[in-house]
């Protein structure tokens, strides 16, 4: 364990439990196997997460959640957040256990009267907090998986596989549907996830994802295909329109879980550090991800058949929105490069 906390939660009394899920998809994924310690140390009890859409699809498909709370828009006001807490008053939760960093989460938290309130004493949140658990340097340095997982653990949480096998909860009949609903035929799919979010520091060139998705579909005998939300959708058009063959964009036209169905179905996935990047990896979809501002010691793809593609610079990871030099640590990353890495993953297969 690589933290301990102050006190762990009461072994008991505890019937009915609010975990505050995080904000990003890809923080999401990561957050599960938090949560599944949550449930093998209180079987018996509700479990609760309050997220926002759309990372609510996360936790309703994965988690082992009884229920989940949408955190509306409506409720992002000071006014919004007590009638928040109104709501969660009714519900009457035993405690709270926020893996969300922010004040915010603990403040909804007390405001609605619950006793046990535990989680990272970050924000300036500890004095709220009745179980808080002391972010160290030492757990700033680790997989974000093992970040949460290890609080809850500090916490009284149980040991479980920090491995995710998601698409175990898949149902095939799902997937075939969406499937059915989105693309002409019944080729092979090739997924592709061109953008990112937090700026396009993340973002391996458009033309790059293009031919390296052209020379992977026509070996593959696949359809390539664009995933991403709204906010991607020309992000993922510059590399359509940079393509050879016929790429099909589904970016901000699917729902998540609708994307997420079809992730599932595909046989190989290329992504930048993206929040599908994590849903391929833990799905155990062949991914390869690209990373260049970003640490993949940190974030990673869960998974075993991931395989990460990266140039080492000096001056990456700097975690900065945009690049304020000449972007080396995509621009060297070539296609070759991609090309190859989907090769030795499908080989392994």
């Amino acid at each position: 364990m690589i933290l301990e906390a102050g006190k762990k939660l009461p072994a008991e009394g505890l019937n009915r439990i609010l975990i505050r899920g995080t904000n990003w998809i890809g923080d999401a994924v990561m957050t599960l196997p938090a949560v599944a310690s949550i449930r093998a140390a209180y079987p018996k009890a509700h479990l609760a997460v309050l997220a926002k859409p759309p990372v609510t699809d996360i936790y309703r498909l994965f988690s082992t959640a009884d229920e989940v709370i949408a955190y509306r828009p409506q409720f992002d006001t000071p006014l919004g957040v007590f009638r928040l807490a109104r709501i969660l008053r009714k519900k009457k939760f035993a405690a709270a256990v926020l893996l969300q960093n922010a004040i915010e989460a603990a403040i909804i938290a007390l405001a609605a009267g619950i006793r046990v309130r535990a989680g990272y004493n970050s924000d300036g949140r500890g004095i709220l907090l009745s179980h808080p658990v002391q972010r160290t340097e030492a757990i700033l340095k680790v997989h974000q998986i093992d970040y949460y997982l290890e609080m809850v653990k500090a916490l009284g949480g149980a040991d479980v596989d920090r491995t995710m096998h998601l698409e175990t909860c898949i149902s095939p009949a799902a997937a075939k549907s969406v499937f059915a609903q989105y693309l002409p035929d019944e080729k092979p799919l090739l997924g592709i996830a061109p953008g990112a979010t937090y700026g396009p520091a993340k973002r391996w060139l458009a033309d790059r994802f293009a031919a390296a998705g052209d020379r992977l579909a026509k070996e593959l005998g696949a359809r390539a295909v664009l995933f991403g939300g709204k906010a991607d959708r020309e992000t993922a058009e510059q590399v359509r329109r940079h393509a050879a063959t016929d790429m099909i964009n589904l970016a901000g036209v699917t729902s998540l879980e609708e994307t997420i169905h079809l992730i599932s179905q595909c046989r190989l996935f290329l992504s930048n550090d993206s929040g599908l990047m994590h849903v391929a990896g833990a799905l155990n979809v062949p991914t390869v991800a690209i990373f260049g501002s970003t640490n993949p010691a940190t974030t990673s793809p869960a998974g075993e058949r991931t395989i990460l593609v990266r140039r080492e610079v000096p001056c990456s990871p700097c975690l900065k929105e945009t690049c304020p030099t000449d972007f080396r640590c995509m621009t060297l990353v070539t296609v070759e490069d991609v090309v190859a890495a989907a090769q030795t993953l499908l080989k392994r297969g």
